[in-house]
């Protein structure tokens, strides 16, 4: 028998000419070949003409097939989606959405609470603040809704006793408070919606001023006198002098419930703690971003120092935004996943400081340092920012507490932090016209 080449269409017209409607028991054999003329590669005419002949060879196919009887128009209909004839006349649009449930299983090894720490004292506690403030509280990480927030994110804002150096920025808002810390205090309340207020005692630095620790304590008694919020009461950073100036500090705010800042392991730490038990106060426990030093001082303050669990803040420190943050957040968000895992050592709030923001550079220089980088943008704006995102990014590893200085930085970060908390009422959206929706 010999090879012959016939064309599909061939086949087809052979059959009509015969006038057959159907073969029974009858077997096509042999290769399709596509004829595709005009060569090169396959640029849009190519790709045309391919598809136009693909199409005449699944009609040919089709046509052969259904005289063969198969059945080929079942075979289409199902293919394409065709639906019977009684089915089209049901509404293609639904008149409700049908009712469904949402719910949200809690994290099953988030078991443990963070302690809950409250820090100042009103008159019927002994004290003369207005009102206090209680951190700590979750069993879940922030802003989840699997889990309680029973207390938002604070605000304590810096004040000094002595003039510092500061971005311009920044100093331009105090330039008339700058040298008396009382009136400085007054301003971050009544102007800048402050919760709480951090007085920094850097001048009894032996490097700086080296103030007597019990001048320095006169300083937190004129501000106790001007504010009536809950305060954190910081050293210089010396670690020789500062347990003796937070011993003076503590002594003399009394019944305040203060915060001392801070108790840390390379500075006598059990002279601070005491000094907090004696007289009633918490202690911020402050550590370099090293989780297993946390817990160290943790123990060590509660152990050997007797500190009560309710009366401990944690610093893990904040490496900000353009120098660390990636670790600082990580830092604090494995802290905060151990302490609702159970690690006893670890259930507590915690507190940045978020004004470390302003030492990197990006915060605070006019212009990159390096000729080919592009304009960094106005420091007016950008060193604000640098704040906000700081604080904002270490609110969702679980910071509860954050130490700011620009008065605008605190007013975005509370707005945004209170919203999703849910106490800061947002305008409804109407989500049945969602693509045309602004927000």
């Amino acid at each position: 028998m010999t090879n012959k080449n016939i064309k599909l269409s061939e086949i087809s017209d052979i059959f009509k000419k015969l006038d057959v409607e159907e073969l029974e028991g009858v077997t096509i054999e042999g290769d399709i070949e596509l004829d595709i003329s005009g060569g090169g590669g396959l640029n849009p005419a190519l790709a045309y003409a391919l598809g136009h002949e693909a199409a005449q060879v699944s009609l040919h196919v089709a046509n052969i097939a259904r005289m063969l009887g198969y059945p080929v128009d079942q075979l289409f209909a199902t293919s394409m989606g065709a639906v019977p004839a009684a089915e089209t006349t049901r509404p293609n649009v639904l008149d409700e959405l049908i009712p469904s449930k949402f719910e949200v299983s809690k994290v099953a090894e988030w078991n443990n609470s963070i302690e809950e720490v409250t820090l100042g004292a009103t008159s019927a506690d002994g004290g003369s603040r207005k009102n206090t403030i209680t951190l700590g509280g979750e069993n879940a990480l922030p802003y989840h809704f699997d889990g309680e927030m029973p207390h938002r994110n604070y605000v304590t804002m810096d004040v000094f006793d002595m003039p510092i150096g500061m971005a311009k920025s920044v100093k331009e808002n105090y330039e008339d408070v700058i040298n008396d810390p009382a009136d400085w205090a007054k301003k971050v309340v009544n102007d800048f919606n402050a919760d709480m207020v951090t007085i920094h005692l850097i001048s009894t630095d032996p490097l700086i001023n080296d103030t007597p620790a019990r001048e320095a304590a006169k300083v937190v008694e004129d501000v106790l006198q001007a504010v009536d919020v809950p305060i954190v009461i910081g050293g210089s950073g010396n670690p020789q002098k500062d347990p003796e100036v937070l011993e003076k500090a503590a002594e003399v705010a009394e019944g305040e419930r203060v915060l001392l800042a801070s108790a840390s392991l390379n500075l006598d730490y059990e002279r601070v703690a005491k000094a907090a038990t004696d007289y009633g106060h918490a202690v911020l426990s402050w550590t370099q971003l090293e989780i297993n030093a946390q817990k160290e001082l943790n123990r060590k303050l509660m152990k050997q120092c007797g500190v009560p669990r309710d009366s401990i803040v944690m610093d893990p420190t904040t490496a900000a935004l353009g120098y660390g943050l990636d670790y600082a957040y990580t830092n604090m968000e494995r802290i905060r996943l151990a302490g609702l895992m159970g690690d006893d050592e670890l259930t507590f709030p915690m507190s940045s400081g978020t004004t470390n923001a302003w030492g990197a550079r990006e915060s605070w220089m006019k212009e990159s340092p390096m000729n080919e980088d592009s304009n960094w943008g106005p420091r007016e704006y950008r060193g604000p920012i640098w704040e906000i995102i700081t604080g904002l990014t270490l609110s969702l590893a679980g910071n509860d507490l954050f130490m700011m200085m620009h008065p605008t930085s605190v007013e975005v970060l509370k707005e945004i932090t209170q919203t999703l908390f849910g106490s800061v009422e947002t305008e409804s959206l109407d989500i049945t016209n969602w693509i045309g929706t602004e927000v």
